[in-house]
């Protein structure tokens, strides 16, 4: 048996320690900058609080893996490796990276560090993933959403590193590293300014009928009934009229989670060493909610009892939940 250890989310330095109580085998986290790919106001550490994090971390049998993971713009390499230089500094215990100049400099210049290769960079085929262990010495690949369980099973037996797949969590578009979106209509880049539809730009009005409409730098991204809850306007999330299409409708993804609980057991069967929930912004009742409930869904299967993951669906987005393409291709 692989194993599965539990690599859980810590946006604030509150969300770390509670996580930590939870049960995380692992926690991961990132600086306040660009350097990660959830660079939100009011999220990520200071060195100091990841200094403080780390430290408590490590008292309770818990790794802190750094989010290394967005690409740094043309010649300005050096806040990408300051944090690395800082988080060495603090123990981490691996940098998770995406872009292969960051990922060189790791490997020269702190090689007792593990590195981990973020699903940012997209990595889904075993020559792919050959090519980061071999030149940068990766341990660990997290795989993007778009690969059938059977998939993943054969690439584990063509790789020389460990897989860590999401399990819990937003769904997006599965092409992690490659979405532009945010850049369209702000200015501002998921992959290099690690935001996606930055709170700056968005805002809510209210109609005169009681409706809200959703807007992301002045452009609507979705309007809810007096009745519905408006959700945060992300572009592959949002609803729009088409000339045939005038009542609304979701263009690219409908709001929906991730939930692979009930997949586990294959997913340890087919090589799956690491898995990963999403959610750095969420509030720490989601942290502690899931955190707990998959400690004791894996702690049942390493016990080889029948897991109970019947209340996670109250924690999924909209109350939705899909097995995406682990399942099946036909999700799509």
């Amino acid at each position: 048996m692989s194993l599965a250890e539990l690599i859980c989310p810590a946006g604030t330095p509150a969300a770390l320690r509670t996580a930590v109580d939870a049960g995380a085998d692992a926690v991961y986290c990132g600086f306040q900058d660009a350097t990660n790919a959830r660079n939100f106001p009011g999220l990520n550490f200071t060195p100091d609080e990841l200094a403080t994090s780390v430290a408590y971390a490590h008292e309770r049998g818990t790794k802190v893996l750094l989010a290394l993971n967005t690409y740094p713009p043309a010649g300005k390499v050096d806040l990408w490796r300051q944090a690395a230089d800082t988080g060495a500094k603090l123990g981490v215990d691996a940098f998770i990276v995406a872009d292969m100049g960051v990922a060189d400099y790791i490997a020269r210049t702190h090689p007792e560090v593990r590195l981990h290769l973020s699903v940012q960079a997209a990595a889904s085929s075993p020559e792919a993933i050959r090519y980061y262990c071999e030149n940068f010495g990766v341990k660990r690949v997290v795989l993007p959403r778009i690969l059938t369980i059977p998939e993943i099973r054969q690439i584990r037996k063509e790789i020389p590193c460990e897989i860590e797949t999401f399990i819990f969590g937003n769904h997006g578009l599965m092409v992690e590293g490659r979405c532009s979106l945010t850049n369209y209509l702000t200015g501002q880049s998921t992959n290099m300014d690690g935001v996606c539809s930055p709170a700056s730009d968005v805002e809510y009005r209210r109609g005169d009928d009681g409706s809200m409409s959703s807007q992301l730098a002045g452009f609507t991204i979705d309007r809810f009934g007096p009745e519905e809850k408006a959700g945060y306007p992300t572009i592959c999330k949002g609803r729009y009229t088409a000339p045939n299409r005038p009542e609304g409708y979701y263009a690219f993804e409908e709001p929906i989670s991730l939930n692979l609980s009930r997949l586990l057991p294959e997913l340890i069967d087919a090589g799956v060493h690491a898995f990963k929930i999403e959610g750095r912004q969420r509030s720490k009742s989601y942290v502690r909610g899931v955190v707990r409930a998959f400690r004791a869904a894996v702690d049942d299967i390493r016990a080889g009892r029948e897991p109970n993951m019947a209340d996670l669906i109250a924690l999924t987005e909209g109350q939705k939940q899909t097995q995406g393409a682990f399942e099946t291709k036909k999700w799509r």
